[in-house]
């Protein structure tokens, strides 16, 4: 009975995730479901992932970490047989995907190429991020330690988390932080991704903003007008009766 019932419930997570692909990758647009299971790699991992995690629930040893090694080998997405994932996770493309034996994943989540949900050190116990419902993760993110992403957040690509994110924000930079775009949150999985804020820009721009006005101020309290946004420059000039070479 307890196999038939493990038979069930992994029948019914492949679809799922089968469903998850159909939906959130326009690349399945019109493809059967027979296609997707036979030739996306996030539903090959996935697939290989809940054998091995039952296996490894059981105390079946070797087993569930060859299926992790082949799985690895065949799709380039690296899962430890420890780990947890709910139902629905989207992986595309997949290249490079590393999930942490204690991470923990929600429902409906999306990881998108070379995200990392790593650890930090060498500690044992929980040291894994966790990822609740809903949650987006841009290319190349790196979400490190036993942190909490909050439902419905986006990390946005090549982000380094190392502290909790908030429920339905979103998270750039290194390391990241929430930001908003044009006065709000980006809502929705299909935000928009390319044009998130750069807080380095940001940085930068506040500076010259800020050395601007200084130039302007020391401008007035010598007496001078400036012409332009940068004040003109008077070349020096050598002192009467000396060469610029002083002799």
């Amino acid at each position: 009975m307890f196999g038939l019932m493990r038979v069930a419930r992994l029948a019914g997570e492949v679809r799922r995730d089968i469903a998850a692909a159909r939906e959130r990758d326009p690349a399945a647009r019109g493809v059967s479901p027979v296609e997707i299971f036979a030739t996306w790699p996030g539903i090959h991992a996935l697939l290989c992932h809940r054998v091995a995690s039952a296996m490894y629930e059981a105390g079946v040893p070797v087993a569930p970490r060859a299926i992790a090694l082949a799985s690895r080998a065949l799709t380039g997405i690296e899962i430890h047989p420890g780990a947890q994932i709910g139902r629905g996770l989207f992986i595309d493309h997949g290249a490079g995907v590393v999930i942490g034996e204690t991470a923990r994943i929600g429902d409906d989540v999306t990881l998108y190429q070379g995200v990392t949900l790593g650890g930090t050190g060498f500690q044992t116990g929980k040291r894994h991020p966790t990822v609740q419902d809903n949650v987006t993760i841009g290319s190349g993110a790196k979400l490190l330690g036993p942190i909490t992403v909050g439902h419905g957040a986006k990390i946005g690509a090549n982000t380094v988390v190392i502290t909790d994110v908030p429920p339905h924000s979103t998270v750039v930079g290194n390391p990241g932080h929430p930001v908003k775009v044009e006065g709000r949150r980006p809502e929705g999985p299909d935000a928009d991704w390319i044009h998130l804020p750069d807080p380095i820009a940001e940085a930068m721009q506040a500076m010259a903003a800020r050395i601007a006005a200084l130039e302007g101020r020391l401008a007035e309290l010598s007496g001078q007008k400036e012409s332009g946004p940068v004040a003109e420059v008077t070349p020096l000039r050598p002192a009467r009766g000396r060469s610029p070479a002083g002799g």
